[in-house]
This record gives structure tokens, sequence and C-alpha cells, in this order.
């Protein structure tokens, strides 16, 4: 029997009642500053000490690779006798931050992009990561740290967990050369909101000027304020930067529902409201039941052949309607909104249906978003 049964949705409710004091964040917590960040860094690597598990001669990346650094080493291997498995191509991966300096440590990931079957137990060669300009910013090395296992048996019998094919290298990376960042020009700094907001921005301009003196902030649009150091301030970009990082404002929480039918989650923000309304919910459940039913037709000379027939029936069954329209009162608050639809009693499948038919009638004052 199958039945198609409602998606289970859970409602998250991401903001306090109006009774508690409004939230202030720290600009650094909105915003960053334009030119300091970080930069991703690429390169490609051979991975040895593999237990029988890496490459084969249908990828022969590892083996030329490893070919190569035999030579330049001084020993002369002849590449028709080389049946390695035990070694692995893999591309390196690594994010350097802002202001590395040579001989810092990095993270790095690498992941095979041969046929290896895992890379527990190997160990990544001196490999050079690249910048999008090509340069060498970093070189790594060392062991790798898995997040799962493999395992085999002689009979052929396997467990494995997790992915084996990808692993990192804790601090496995030393800064080579340094990635300039320029964040300051002629002592003004800019920053660049992580999520724009017009009301956003025009608040963090009133608290700057407040904090560093009447004209020291502008806005250039929604996204993006210009911050002039004050007098006391002029030719220490470090110190300016970290006076205006710690300037309180409270940032505006846009009217939002956000329903996540992958996750079977609803996401309501602080600034959604609720006009009066009425509302009336119905329910239509179809149960689809599937019988096998044999068949034996009747011929002479035994020439009939059994089948097996299926045969369906679906059944549409309609809840008893309400005795009337659910009135709704209006809701100032994100937690009158919940209690106000916690009151209609449905199940989380149809309060995201409700969500989606008040903001279409205008009754509910946010953005409907779908994931």
């Amino acid at each position: 029997m199958k039945t198609l049964s409602s998606l289970a949705f859970s409602l998250v409710l991401t903001a306090s009642t109006a009774a508690l004091p409004a939230r202030a964040d720290h600009i650094r917590d909105l915003c960053d500053v334009v030119g300091v960040r970080e930069n991703q860094l690429l390169g490609y690597g051979v991975v040895t000490g593999l237990n029988g598990t890496g490459d084969d001669i249908s990828a022969p990346f590892a083996a030329q690779s490893l070919l190569a650094l035999m030579r330049r080493l001084g020993v002369q291997v002849d590449s028709g006798q080389m049946r390695l498995r035990n070694v692995a191509a893999v591309l390196v991966t690594a994010t350097i931050p802002p202001f590395a300096r040579p001989g810092a440590h990095l993270d790095v990931t690498v992941s095979s992009i041969g046929n290896a079957r895992s890379l527990q137990g190997g160990v990544l060669l001196q490999s050079p990561l690249h910048g999008s300009d090509l340069h060498v910013y970093a070189v790594a090395q060392g062991p790798l740290v898995l997040g799962g296992y493999e395992a085999h048996g002689n009979s052929g019998s396997s467990v494995r967990t997790n992915i084996t094919t990808a692993a990192r290298v804790p601090a496995g990376a030393l800064v080579e050369r340094e990635i300039a960042m320029p964040f300051v020009k002629d002592d003004v700094i800019t920053l660049a909101l992580r999520q724009g907001d017009f009301v956003t921005t025009q608040r963090i301009v009133e608290a700057v000027n407040k904090e560093l003196g009447a004209g020291s902030a502008s806005a250039i649009d929604g996204a993006t304020v210009k911050v002039k150091a004050p007098g006391p301030l002029l030719g220490k970009p470090i110190e300016l930067v970290a006076k205006v990082g710690d300037i309180d404002v409270q940032p505006s929480n846009p009217a939002r529902v956000v329903i996540n039918e992958r996750t079977g989650t609803i996401i309501a923000g602080g600034d959604v409201r609720l006009s009066p309304v009425a509302i009336a919910q119905g329910g239509l459940t179809i149960v689809i039941r599937e019988t096998p039913v044999v068949s034996q037709p009747t011929a002479p000379f035994g020439k009939g052949t059994t089948a097996v027939v299926p045969r369906t029936e679906i059944t549409p069954t309609e809840d008893a309607p309400q005795p009337s329209m659910t009135y709704v009162e209006g809701a100032a608050s994100l937690a009158d909104v919940a209690r106000s639809l916690a009151a209609l009693g449905v199940g989380p499948r149809e309060l995201a249906s409700i969500l989606q038919a008040l903001r279409t009638a205008g009754a509910l004052r946010a953005e409907i978003i779908m994931q």
C-alpha cells in the first residue's frame, strides 16, 4: 500500500519577543574591509605510502609524476617496469588568510584525481601551491588525515566509512610569498556590508559619525560605506579599522520567511507581521493499493500461460470540513505570529501552504523564499 504522506516541517523562530531589548552587533561582524581578503591556492601533488589502494596503469598521472621526480633526484627508472599501486595523483587546495607572512602554516585538502580506492596511510610529497596569477605562494607536504577508513577481507568482502579519496594535511603548507593587501588609500577605508541593506548602511554611517565625528563616514550605495580617518587617527590605519570595528550598530532585519522543502524547515525573520485574516483549511488524502492477481487462462492442449496481473485501487478521502472559518487576529511581533498560526491547529505541511497563501492575500508582511 502506498500513501501520499505529508512533508514534515518544523518552525524555527529567529527573533526574541518585543519585550526584550534590541540587539546590536559590532560593525566588524556586519562588514568586511575592502582589500582585506582570503585567497585560494591550487596545486598538483603525489601521495605515496598507500597499501595497494593507489592508481593503477589506467590512470598514469601518478606513475608519470613519480618517474619525473625520481629522475630529478638522479635515479634512472625504466618506465616500462613501473607497476605501482601505492602512489596516487591528487589535487591540493588551500586558503591563504590575509596578511599571512612567509613561514606561516596553512591547512591543505587533497583529493584523488585518478582511480585510487583509498588515501589511507598516505604521505603528500612536496607540492607547490599556485594562486590565480600562477605564482607559487605556498608549498605543501606531510601525512594525510582521513575522515573515514576502508578494509578488505580475503574473501572479497569489504567495509568503508565516509569518503576515503579525500583527506587533509593539518598545518601541512608553508607560506613562501606574502600577498600585498593595500586596504587604506589617503587615510580612507571602505566597508562592504556582507548583506546589503539601505537601513543598516545608514545606521552604520550615523554610528561612525557619532563616534569619530561628523563627516567621517559616507554611504556610496546600499552596501558600501567609506570612512575617513579623523585627525587623531591620521596615518594609523590599524587603529582606525579596530576602532570602527568596535562600534555597535543595530542591523535591520528583513521581513522574510524561508521554506526549505529539502530539510523540512520553516524559518521566520524577526520583522514578520500579520494582519487580521480568516482562514479555512481542508485536506485530501489519496491511498493507492496494488494487489497482484494470478491469471490462469483456459486453453486446449495446455497452451495457456500463468501470468501475474497487477490490480490498482485508488481511493481519495477528503477530510471533513471545519464548521466555520478560523479568524486570526493581527500580530505585531514574531512571537504573536507564531501563537496565531499555532492556534489554527494544522500540521506542518498545511502551515507552509497557509504562509504562502497569506503572502499572496497581502495579510503576511514578509517575503517568502522557497529553497
